[in-house]
């Protein structure tokens, strides 16, 4: 087939041998193909490349979770990372609730978590201090007596750091037949070379190209010092591979938000010396050291083994990463410290810089490159949202891979994706300046307000960056800065000072009202919710939607739970009223996790019954997995419970389930704010599709057939 050049979109283009070349580096997106068919036709010469439905570019934990989820709903798909071996660098550090419900069904994931993280006593503060040994000038204790009782979850938060969260999830892999190979194990030779279940490191996406029914992507490896390429095959493509993104560059996506908020050294560190000191005398997750020799941000990763990242602000030009030898981050321990564990020992130092961003789009080149993670959006640390929002943006996305490969959903599914996640990120990406904000408040009340030093890097920067040397310009800068870290100095800081009191009584406000540096955000953990997406929303006046929005807006502290459609399933404690599955369990647990599949919850009424067959036959007719969760009154007995085997039948996909409620709360329908004639369909992420008052609904089989059209995204109503 001849070449053919044209312009789309004012992007140039050509097809060459049936394949869809673009530039500069973007994907054309007008045509509308088949997402999981083979491949049709060779890429070039040489016989065609491998195959696969899904190729995931990321092996950190956000593409780790997308392997393992899209194997289990039976999927095939491979994983590709730049990188020869994983980070031991530690990063994201705290699990939040709803990544820990996720989890609990990866296998028993979340209990293998929390069997191996610190005692939660040794991190559940802030701790805020002149020096590691000095004055404490506040702290702050992030957990309530709820999160261990469990009350508005299954399951706690967690404390554990990133690069052993990759431990665990390639065990788990390993379990379901994933293997991890380098590029001499495997070999260069591509035709014949079997993908499936393959983390193959050291091969970095160098290029993509759109074809007939697919993407062609390129994946660079070193080979025994010669760099060749391999040529792999996939209906979709998902770039997991992080805040630099090599997938969402190659595909033209730009993102938008703020950049460089601020740029850090990050020194890891271990010392069991200081690991065993601050376990015994001031135990915490997070230390904000103020003095006028240094200030920094120690991340106790694991107090029992002491694993320590430091995070040092810096200042270019002026300030370069290359001046943070070990030798100077080893200085610098020691000030913070104040005094000199004798087992220091830094393994690593690496620059980063804060951003708050979010991915113009999540899905490109004709739905067939999909960004998941930090690949689509990049918030600040503070808060923890970064690896949660991936985690869930993942969760998200498979059971509707699922369904689309499966046939039966349409394509526009893949669109939910990002009309869900997006807003989410959005959301995430403004609390997480907020919350970032709220940690500057302490040193700019201490004296040392981040806003001045900016202000005078920039003044640097501006006016004296070309006439002075860079030298000069350096010692200039860190010599006001030494000025200003003198307000930090015990002469000042104390009682008796009339300024350091006052600032001090400030500090101590900021804490006790909750305005710094916050670990929690229940609300907005658990309580958030898609408003347009795979669902059936529910009919709204403009007015009240626009109220709702606003609300959700205001940072809010407290997680009130809630069946509106779009929102997580509410938590609460449920007993199976039949001797073959006893014990307790979360309502939650009404959906499985091992496969894509819809519950629908209702009470033991006979319109709900009717319902409830309407859904079992109707998801029969598409072959969508389904079931029905009875919900009994607490004190049911099993004679009771036999009308729903009668209502039901011959359908034994069904559960009886009997409350458990607790002592402020007399029903599960109370605890959603509904009454017993409701009756609530629950996505196989555990967000609520749709729901109903039974007697309202004159026809059950002409509703339902409307209700999974709108889920499924069907263009028209299943006949």
């Amino acid at each position: 087939m001849p070449s053919i050049a044209g312009a789309v979109g004012g992007r140039l283009f050509w097809v060459h041998r049936g394949v869809t070349w673009c530039r500069p580096r973007r994907c054309l997106l007008p045509l509308q193909l088949p997402l999981f068919s083979s491949l049709a036709a060779a890429a070039g010469g040489g016989g065609a490349p491998p195959h696969l439905p899904v190729v995931i570019v990321g092996a950190g934990p956000v593409g780790l979770v997308l392997s393992f989820l899209l194997t289990k709903f039976g999927i095939k798909c491979a994983v590709l990372d730049k990188n020869v071996e994983f980070t031991r660098h530690p990063r994201a550090h705290f699990i939040n609730n709803r990544t820990m419900e996720i989890f609990r069904k990866l296998d028993g994931l979340a209990g293998d978590i929390e069997n191996s993280q610190p005692p939660v006593d040794l991190w559940r503060k802030f701790v805020y201090c002149t020096s590691l040994s000095g004055s404490i000038l506040g702290s702050v204790d992030h957990m309530k007596q709820e999160d261990f009782d469990k009350v508005i979850s299954p399951i706690s938060v967690a404390h554990f750091s990133q690069h052993k969260l990759v431990d665990l999830l390639l065990k788990k892999l390993e379990g379901i037949g994933f293997q991890t190979y380098l590029p001499d194990e495997i070999g260069s030779s591509t035709q014949d070379l079997v993908l499936e279940n393959k983390i193959l490191m050291g091969h970095e996406c160098s290029s993509i190209q759109l074809t007939d029914d697919g993407i062609l992507v390129g994946a660079s490896f070193n080979n025994a010092g010669r760099m060749q390429e391999r040529k792999i095959h996939c209906g979709l493509l998902l770039g997991a591979d992080g805040a630099r993104s090599t997938v969402r560059e190659l595909a033209g996506i730009n993102m938008k938000g703020q950049k460089d908020l601020q740029k850090l050294v990050s020194v890891h560190f271990l010392s069991r010396d200081l690991g065993k000191y601050l376990s015994r005398e001031r135990p915490g997750m997070l230390f904000f050291i103020f003095n006028p020799d240094a200030v920094g941000v120690l991340v106790a990763h694991d107090l029992e083994h002491g694993e320590f990242v430091l995070q040092i602000p810096f200042y270019p030009p002026q300030q370069m990463f290359e001046d943070f030898s070990t030798k100077v981050c080893e200085e610098i321990i020691v000030k913070l410290v104040g005094w000199e564990p004798t087992d220091v020992q830094v393994l690593d130092i690496k620059p980063w810089a804060m951003h708050a961003e979010v991915a113009e789009k999540y899905i490109g080149c004709n739905n067939r490159i999909i960004l998941v993670g930090d690949a689509a959006h990049r918030f600040p640390p503070a808060g923890g949202f970064g690896m949660n929002t991936g985690v869930q943006d993942a969760h998200n996305l498979a059971w509707k891979l699922c369904l689309l490969q499966n046939g039966v959903a349409s394509t526009s599914i893949i669109q939910t994706y990002e009309s869900e996640r997006q807003p989410v990120a959005h959301f995430n990406t403004e609390l997480s300046v907020e919350n970032f904000k709220a940690a500057m408040s302490i040193p700019a009340t201490l004296g040392l307000d981040p806003t001045v030093a900016n202000s005078v890097h920039q003044v640097i920067n501006s006016s004296l960056g070309s006439i002075i040397p860079r030298n000069l310009q350096k010692t200039l800068l860190e010599g006001l800065f030494s000025i200003g870290r003198a307000q930090l100095s015990d002469y000042v800081l104390n009682e008796k000072n009339p300024l350091g009191s006052s600032r001090l009584a400030r500090l101590k406000s900021i804490l006790d009202e909750g305005k710094s540096l916050q670990l929690q955000f229940p609300a907005e953990d658990l309580g958030f919710r898609y408003e347009l997406g795979a669902l059936d929303a529910e009919d709204c006046a403009e007015a009240t939607c626009e109220a709702e929005r606003q609300k959700h807006s205001k940072r809010s502290r407290e997680y009130v739970p809630s069946a509106k459609v779009g929102s997580r399933l509410p938590h609460m404690l449920m007993r199976a009223l039949s001797t073959s599955n006893e014990g307790v369990f979360s309502t939650l647990d009404l959906v499985s996790g091992d496969k894509p599949e819809f519950a629908l919850i209702i009470a033991p009424l006979k319109e709900s019954y009717d319902l409830a067959r309407a859904m079992l036959k109707i998801a029969d007719e598409l072959k969508l997995s389904a079931k029905i969760c009875v919900i009994w009154p607490q004190g049911s007995v099993d004679a009771k419970v036999r009308g729903s085997r009668s209502e039901l039948a011959p359908w034994t996909n069904y559960v009886d389930v009997e409350e458990i409620p607790r002592a402020s709360v007399n029903s599960w329908w109370e605890t959603c704010q509904i009454n017993r004639k409701s009756v609530i369909l629950v996505r196989p992420d555990e967000h609520i599709a749709w729901r109903t008052e039974s007697d309202r609904v004159k026809d059950a089989d002409s509703e339902i057939r409307r209700v999974f059209s709108n889920v499924l995204c069907l263009a028209t109503t299943i006949q």
